[in-house]
């Protein structure tokens, strides 16, 4: 795991390339404490930096950026490809030669033989660059499902990559614009939703995407993505299928050359991991919760008697709004772009770190996968209200006027929202997900950005979800596509990264997905994740029977007490109500980023 940046161009002339470089590696040194290094080619047309955070052969031999012998090839990569010795030795075997035990030297030769087929190969998370230095073409590649960023930026005759947008930003080659639509999207969601970015033209490549460059032009193109397509099976096939899936998913997530841990909730999905690794993994198994003094968000209990009976070395930190604020203020100093979430896995990640560990795995992913979200039930239930009130037009559009217009709570203003668009899963989902209604995230967006105009069908998923079978499919998209990877694996991305610590997620990887996405909905995203439970019996009833609580903080009654100086200069958007700490947090998160992180 690592950070990764570079600029290629065909104008030469134009500025000190290596300068730039460099210093945009600066901004990426808390992702790769373990090395570093620089690629320039002798043309000066390509530059690439790398910051390594050492997980596969730990030797200098895993020195990047990497070459192959002849030296055409040059790589610079972050992530982890979990199946890199089995095309190993498949290369092996056709005659190709390795100088390390990477798998960075894997992909690179891989590219060097099947060009950007290469793709359909790897199973694993990553985003990875690759200059030609004889067709001075460069290529950026990202994972399946997004879990490692890659930001870029492009003009005429120049590309700039990098792990983060604040590296790409420290190339000074982009102009620092606020971007209408990002911001929109935040205030809408608590997150920027791909492919935009904050600042204008810069970009995030899309999950499951691949760029491509030569001589100033670009192309893009879209090599997987998520679909579920029902097969007839009974529950007992279902059961046998996800039981099979994540148990190699598992052990494919346990490659590795250094101590690995888990972190351990008192939920299904972490329970899960632990369960499984602990029947495919020999060594000792660290596991690391969050605990509070808040009995109603406390789940340290249930924690530490799961981690008893897989017999886990478990470290568990109690924490309150006191002993978190010094954390919070190095939190919001390496938020790379505005999030509502993200502390919970800082201060797991920080713990994780602080005690030895390098790699750990997570059990995001599950709730998306397997209907443990209320918005499984809800977001039905809000089309069918919907549709029945839309039968009334055009008193539907005025009821839901008067309701985001005069509504007293943000639930009722985006209610209101919801009730004057068409009532599918889509709007719906923005409804139930939704931090600020329409009315309102445009209003403070023209704060930040004068004369700025944002019609309402301007944020979408950017998909089309119709064909798929069912609603609850619909709603299971929506979460894996916004919500997890906008927030989610952004988040865990970048927190786990300032700590010097790998985030893997088995419930997140594509082979896994594929497997399950076959299981008709009725079965899969059966109610308190019933299908899972059963696939994985090893969960104990103390976990399995107990309410769903979710991983996250009594921010509402830290920020009424220990953290209200933190929160008590916020900008007064006259009637807007700052109703909720979600709408607090998103608004401080936001200023705080303008003022201390690109200095708006």
């Amino acid at each position: 795991m690592c950070g990764i940046a570079g600029i290629v161009t065909s104008n030469i002339n134009d500025f000190n390339l290596e300068e730039k470089v460099v210093r945009m590696r600066s901004h990426l040194q808390h992702r790769g404490p373990d090395d570093s290094g620089i690629f320039l080619s002798k043309d000066k047309q390509a530059a690439f930096a790398h910051t390594r955070l050492a997980i596969l052969d730990v030797s200098s031999a895993g020195h990047q950026p990497m070459t192959i012998c002849d030296g055409r090839y040059w790589i610079t990569f972050n992530g982890e490809i979990y199946n890199f010795l089995a095309i190993r030795q498949e290369l092996i075997y056709e005659g190709v030669q390795f100088y390390s035990k990477t798998d960075t030297e894997v992909i690179l030769n891989l590219y060097a033989k099947l060009g950007t087929a290469c793709l359909k190969h790897l199973r694993g998370m990553f985003s990875f660059a690759v200059w030609d230095d004889f067709e001075k073409t460069c290529f950026l590649a990202r994972d399946p499902l997004g879990i490692k960023p890659l930001y870029y930026w492009k003009s005429d005759s120049t590309l700039v990559f990098a792990s983060e947008l604040r590296a790409v930003i420290a190339s000074r080659l982009s102009e620092v614009n606020l971007n209408s639509e990002a911001l929109y999207g935040y205030l809408i969601s608590g997150s920027v939703p791909e492919p935009y970015t904050l600042i204008n033209g810069i970009h995030c490549l899309g999950s499951g995407n691949w760029l491509y460059w030569h001589a100033g032009e670009i192309s893009h193109h879209q090599y997987w993505q998520i679909n579920f397509k029902p097969e007839p099976m009974s529950e007992t096939e279902a059961i046998f299928r996800v039981r099979d899936a994540l148990l190699d998913s598992i052990e494919n997530h346990l490659v590795s050359d250094v101590p690995i841990g888990v972190f351990l909730s008192g939920g299904i999905d972490s329970t899960a991991l632990v369960a499984l690794a602990r029947q495919k993994y020999s060594g000792t198994l660290n596991t690391y919760s969050i605990a509070f003094e808040e009995s109603a968000w406390n789940e340290g209990e249930v924690a530490k008697r799961t981690a008893e009976k897989f017999e886990t070395q478990h470290t568990e930190n109690v924490v309150n709004s006191l002993s978190t604020k010094k954390l919070f203020e190095e939190f919001l100093a390496i938020i790379d772009q505005p999030t509502i979430d993200g502390f919970n896995t800082f201060c797991v990640a920080h713990l994780a770190r602080e005690n030895g560990t390098k790699v750990i795995l997570s059990g995001l992913g599950g709730d998306e996968l397997f209907g443990g979200y209320s918005s499984f039930q809800k977001i039905p239930q809000m089309v069918h209200i919907g549709k029945k009130v839309n039968s009334l037009y055009p008193f539907n559009t005025w009821i839901g006027y008067v309701l985001e217009s005069y509504g007293k709570s943000s639930k009722t203003k985006r209610l209101g929202d919801f009730l004057q668009q068409t009532p599918n899963s889509q709007n719906a989902y923005r409804s139930f997900r939704g931090i600020f209604s329409h009315q309102e995230a445009y209003r403070i967006t023209q704060h930040y950005i004068q004369n700025t105009i944002i019609p309402l069908q301007k944020y979408t998923y950017n998909a089309n979800i119709d064909y798929l079978p069912t609603i609850e499919d619909q709603v299971s998209f929506l979460e894996i596509n916004s919500y997890m990877r906008n927030q989610l694996l952004r988040d865990s991305d970048v927190m786990s990264m300032a700590c010097g610590l790998e985030i893997r997620v088995p419930f997140v990887d594509n082979q896994f997905i594929e497997a399950i996405s076959v299981i008709p909905s009725n079965l899969r995203l059966m109610f308190n994740k019933k299908l899972l439970i059963q696939a994985i019996p090893e969960i104990p009833h103390w976990v399995k029977d107990r309410r769903k609580m979710g991983f996250s903080f009594p921010f509402q009654k830290w920020i009424q007490k220990d953290w209200h100086e933190n929160f008590k200069e916020l900008p007064d958007f006259r009637d807007i109500q700052l109703d909720s700490w979600h709408r607090k947090f998103s608004i401080l998160i936001l200023e705080y980023w303008l003022h201390n992180i690109i200095n708006y």
